[in-house]
């Protein structure tokens, strides 16, 4: 009998590629679910994790801590996304980052080799394989974009949009480390825009 993140994992895959029951079913046995619990860590800079975690149910984090020990916010992931560190995937080196559950946070990991393997031998996966990158690029566009060219109320609108009710499980910190402001400066956008 499939479990609750088995059923949520088929249904994230499903709608990148219109899988089969059959055809996600099949897989599972090489997925593993874990959760984390509020800052508890998926992996950690210097980790050289080998595993893609699928996020089933959940908000996290990626970031980076500078040399004056100041965390800086790299992305926001919820369900639906993943973390994974490429560099480690791709050209063995350590992870550059930190990643962490902001609330609870569920994932079904599968080994990128694996992974690699079943879009080699079945079209869907190879079509889900380049889906998800060009989803990782095209979000990392949008970001470097509004950086670079939206004022920082626009970027905390953006915010709004994507993240919606779950906007409000996230701490204002964090958010503010997001859209890449002071805590003040969030504060000051949020009195302005009658939000507090």
């Amino acid at each position: 009998m499939k479990t609750k993140y088995q059923k949520l994992l088929q249904h994230i895959f499903s709608k990148i590629v219109p899988f089969s029951l059959g055809e996600v079913d099949r897989v599972l046995p090489i997925f593993s679910f874990q959760t984390y619990e509020p800052k508890e860590y998926i992996f950690s800079y210097g980790d050289t994790p080998d595993e893609v975690y699928f996020v089933v149910e959940g908000i996290g984090r990626y970031f980076y801590i500078d040399k004056e020990g100041k965390e800086r916010n790299k992305s926001l992931v919820r369900t639906g996304g993943a973390f994974a560190s490429v560099s480690t995937l791709v050209e063995g080196s350590p992870s550059p980052f930190y990643t962490q559950a902001i609330t609870q946070c569920t994932t079904g990991s599968i080994k990128y080799d694996d992974l690699i393997k079943l879009s080699e031998n079945d079209r869907k996966w190879g079509d889900f394989v380049r889906k998800i990158f060009e989803l990782l690029v095209l979000k990392k566009e949008k970001r470097e974009a509004g950086f670079l060219l939206m004022p920082a109320t626009e970027r905390y609108q953006l915010f709004l949009s994507e993240f919606g009710e779950e906007s409000n499980l996230i701490l204002l910190r964090q958010v503010a480390m997001y859209i890449g402001v002071t805590d003040v400066t969030l504060s000051r956008i949020r009195r302005v825009m009658g939000l507090t």
